[in-house]
């Protein structure tokens, strides 16, 4: 009768460790993930989130980084309205953007294409269409300020030895945006270049034999199997080479400083001078929230029209 008893207790008792141990097991289960990225957003949220949130505080208040912060509604976003130097900036930066996003990717696109090839010294060809990218920006925009200096720079050097008056290069309106957007080119062409590679390498070349078979030529092997195969690729710089152009700072920084004049300030630099050299913390958080919607806004246009695009091919 006893042991009869004994046994009626330990069951229940063992289903319930049993229960309990698979519960854990689930636990374990779907907690490791979570384990493993804490760390991660630990310095997510410390670095870019919480600071995302304060910056939108701080943009409805004045405050010079001494005093308490003023609430001030939105009295900072009402200037930005009529603020001549902030559409100057705004402009200069969509104008760089426009010119420089979709040049890097058509280039790098050719590159691309064209070192998939079995070329000679191809290892090497890559290698220095790559280096731009893996120095430093400031190193990079030291060597270009001595490349297109005015008076001893290597450019107006070569142009003279070909018989052509030397330019200004970095000291006029004219000449001084389209010399650091040239250098954005050679820095960022590898960039684009080095991810085209990759995804052409991973096109089966199965299908370039299928439209072979059916009379297609190079052109149209391009336009209809490598694009449409390619259209991942290319929204996924198109959105990293926006969010780039829109963040440029050190570059111009260091071979203009946002000159002459304000031709060449861009958004990032002014909401640097706004934030850092007047002191107008506030003001500067405002511009960065507009800033920060108005990429956010870009990325969801653009993927909104890459899900439409997909659905149809």
């Amino acid at each position: 009768m006893t042991q009869a008893t004994n046994l009626t207790i330990e069951r229940p008792i063992a289903r319930s460790a049993g229960r309990a141990s698979a519960r854990w097991q689930r636990f374990k289960s779907r907690a490791t993930p979570y384990v493993f990225i804490a760390p991660n957003m630990v310095l997510f949220s410390v670095f870019i989130f919480f600071p995302l949130l304060y910056a939108f505080y701080i943009s409805f208040h004045e405050w010079s980084l001494i005093d308490v912060p003023l609430y001030t509604a939105t009295e900072n976003y009402a200037r930005l309205l009529d603020d001549r130097q902030f559409w100057q900036a705004l402009g200069n930066t969509v104008l760089y953007s426009v010119t420089t996003v979709p040049t890097s990717l058509a280039i790098g696109l050719a590159v691309a294409i064209g070192l998939n090839r079995d070329l000679f010294a191809r290892t090497l060809l890559r290698s220095a269409f790559f280096l731009p990218v893996v120095i430093s920006s400031v190193a990079t925009a030291v060597i270009a300020a001595w490349l297109f200096n005015d008076n001893y720079g290597v450019i107006n050097a070569v142009l003279g030895f070909v018989g052509i008056r030397p330019i200004a290069w970095l000291s006029t309106t004219q000449w001084a945006l389209p010399s650091i957007i040239i250098t954005t080119l050679w820095t960022r062409i590898g960039f684009c270049m080095v991810v085209y590679l990759a995804a052409l390498q991973s096109i089966s070349p199965s299908y370039y034999e299928a439209a072979r078979i059916d009379g297609a030529t190079r052109w149209h092997q391009f336009r209809y199997v490598t694009w449409p195969l390619l259209r991942p690729t290319t929204f996924l710089l198109l959105i990293l080479n926006v969010i780039h152009s829109f963040q440029v700072f050190d570059l111009i920084f260091v071979m203009t400083g946002g000159g002459p004049g304000f031709s060449t300030t861009m958004l990032v630099q002014y909401i640097y001078q706004a934030a850092f050299v007047t002191s107008e913390m506030g003001y500067a958080s405002a511009m960065g929230v507009v800033l920060f919607v108005l990429v956010l806004l870009f990325t969801l246009v653009q993927w909104r029209i890459n899900r439409r695009t997909e659905q149809f091919i």
